[in-house]
């Protein structure tokens, strides 16, 4: 693994504007040189503004997509996004154990960024009890988190340790797994997030970029995570342990993403931050 090119897929919706989902997943990993497979649990009409509909598709179709790509395809880390319903979750989490895929990382979608609600509340149950378990590392923002532990969303740093202590629980104690809490709803000019081992606690702070290019953010860290985790673990890195060096340089990667999101014209509500920054010639924003 060392020099080998990663395969990551993305189980994921569909956002038609490029900024989220399965599209955005598939710019992540390629521009952090993994290879990007996609499997579709949503579909969705959204633009920079707005979700308009959802549509999804049966449970035997996705579960047919799963089974003939991971039959193939061998699969390095697994990225999970909007699912939407309790039958696709269910799913999900069923054929992920079958197949004991590794490195999954949950971004436990509810909330569009216009506002639209994207998992159904009957969805959370079934998230919690069946898929959790299952995942490598979960990655809430606060009102995601607030609604996994059945509370107002953290409201200070010193909350945030307190939920994140709280997630971790929520996972398999037995094994190595994490919680990546987002901070970025709390006030100020600088944002804090916190990655927990159960053991370590690690506090990762950032300064706070002033844009409205913030589409697609969660979907775009948490598969930078999934892309760089295989690689990170295959290096031996003496600096950091394997899992923190994969949060932090996707957070670096993340960082410089919506700090370049200027030079693109999408849209004319949240714009997509620029996934391609390193790659794509340099622009004047």
């Amino acid at each position: 693994m060392n020099r080998a090119i990663s395969n990551v897929v993305s189980i994921a919706g569909v956002d038609p504007s490029g900024g989220a989902g399965v599209l955005a997943d598939i710019k992540t990993f390629s521009a952090l040189g993994a290879y990007g497979c996609g499997v579709i649990a949503a579909l969705t009409a959204q633009n920079t503004q707005a979700v308009t509909g959802v549509h999804t598709p049966p449970v035997d179709f996705l579960r047919l997509q799963i089974d003939t790509l991971f039959a193939d395809v061998k699969l390095h880390a697994v990225k999970l996004g909007m699912l939407g319903t309790a039958d696709i979750v269910a799913t999900v989490a069923d054929r992920l154990a079958h197949f004991d895929a590794p490195f999954v990382v949950c971004d436990p979608v509810m909330v569009a960024k216009s506002g639209d609600h994207l998992l159904a509340k009957s969805a959370v149950a079934m998230l919690i009890e069946a898929l959790l378990p299952r995942c490598f590392m979960i990655t809430p923002n606060l009102p995601e988190a607030g609604v996994l532990l059945e509370q107002r969303p953290p409201e200070t740093v010193k909350e945030m340790y307190r939920a994140a202590e709280r997630l971790r629980e929520m996972l398999p104690l037995s094994s190595e797994r994490w919680v990546l809490l987002k901070g970025g709803h709390l006030p100020g000019s600088e944002v804090v997030d916190l990655l927990f081992d159960g053991d370590r606690m690690i506090e990762l702070p950032s300064p706070r970029i002033d844009t409205k290019n913030t589409h697609g953010t969660g979907c775009t860290l948490s598969s930078a995570i999934a892309a760089l985790l295989p690689q990170r673990a295959g290096a031996h890195l003496a600096a950091f342990r394997p899992v923190e060096a994969a949060v932090r340089d996707a957070r670096s990667y993340l960082l410089r993403a919506i700090a370049s999101s200027g030079v693109l014209a999408v849209g004319q509500g949240h714009g997509p931050v620029h996934h391609f920054h390193a790659v794509w010639p340099r622009q004047s924003a």
